[in-house]
Order: structure tokens, then C-alpha cells, then sequence
């Protein structure tokens, strides 16, 4: 059996729309099969062509993975005037934040994303059942690899 997660009474979180998450800072955004069909269709665009020109391939150990690109200024490829283009379409790992296996690892992991994120720890509680149906889904869908 495994051990009891400290999220067992859920956690609270809701979006401040600060926009750290897609902006000001390098990161990736990796993607399933799901969210580029579901952004090249919500773009109306081909998957092979938005794969071309809104992504990247990026090693992570002996493996590649496909993430988005990023602008010059290192604000997502989506992010513009006030927010995400692709709101209704944006990927999976965008729809769940902050619930990340590597953000829920233990309850320091937590507190430390807390740190860069306003919405951490406020607003809406999300049960356990909750956050682990997000976590369900990024294992299900998982991610393009090479």
C-alpha cells in the first residue's frame, strides 16, 4: 500500500492570471498527440504544419521531446497582449497547473512552486480525487517522444 499523499485533504489553488507561468521565464511545454490535434484544429492548420512552426524538439537525457517554441523574449509563442491565443485549446500541461507530479512530489516540492506562483494556496480547494485525476491524464495522454 502505498504511502498517504499530503495533498489527502486536497489543495487550494486558484489562477491569479499574473501570467508567470507563460512568461519571463525559459521553460517547456511538452505535448501529447491530443494537444496538437487539439491546437492545430483550434488554429485550423494541418498537425504536421503547427508542429513545424510553434515547436521544438528538446533532449532530455537519451530521449526527445516535443515542447512548444519560445519567443525571443522567452514569453510562450501564444502569449499575446493580455493572454494565451490558444486559450481554448492550450496543452494539457497548461490546463493543469499546478498539478504536476513533479509539483506534488512531496510538500516541499509544493511549497516551493508556491513560491513563484500566487495562486498557490488560495481560492479554490481541489479534493485529492481531483488532483489525481490530473495526474491520471498525463500519464494517459503522455507525451510525443523520440
Amino acid at each position: 500500500m502505498g504511502q498517504t499523499p499530503f495533498y489527502t485533504d486536497g489543495l487550494r489553488f486558484s489562477c491569479q492570471r499574473c501570467s508567470r507561468c507563460c512568461r519571463h521565464t525559459p521553460g517547456y511545454v511538452f505535448l501529447s498527440h491530443k494537444d496538437v490535434d487539439r491546437m492545430s484544429g483550434g488554429l485550423g492548420m494541418e498537425p504536421q504544419t503547427f508542429l513545424a512552426q510553434y515547436t521544438r524538439e528538446v533532449a532530455i537525457g537519451p530521449m526527445k521531446r516535443v515542447s512548444l517554441r519560445e519567443k525571443e523574449n522567452i514569453d510562450c509563442i501564444f502569449w499575446e497582449g493580455d493572454g494565451c491565443s490558444v486559450y481554448e485549446n492550450r496543452p494539457l500541461q497548461c490546463r493543469s497547473f499546478p498539478f504536476w507530479s513533479s509539483c506534488l512530489s512531496t510538500k516541499e516540492s509544493w511549497d516551493g512552486f508556491s513560491a513563484g506562483c500566487p495562486g498557490i494556496g488560495k481560492g479554490e480547494l481541489h479534493s485529492r480525487e481531483t488532483i489525481e485525476q490530473w495526474l491520471r491524464l498525463r500519464l494517459a495522454e503522455g507525451l510525443i517522444e523520440s
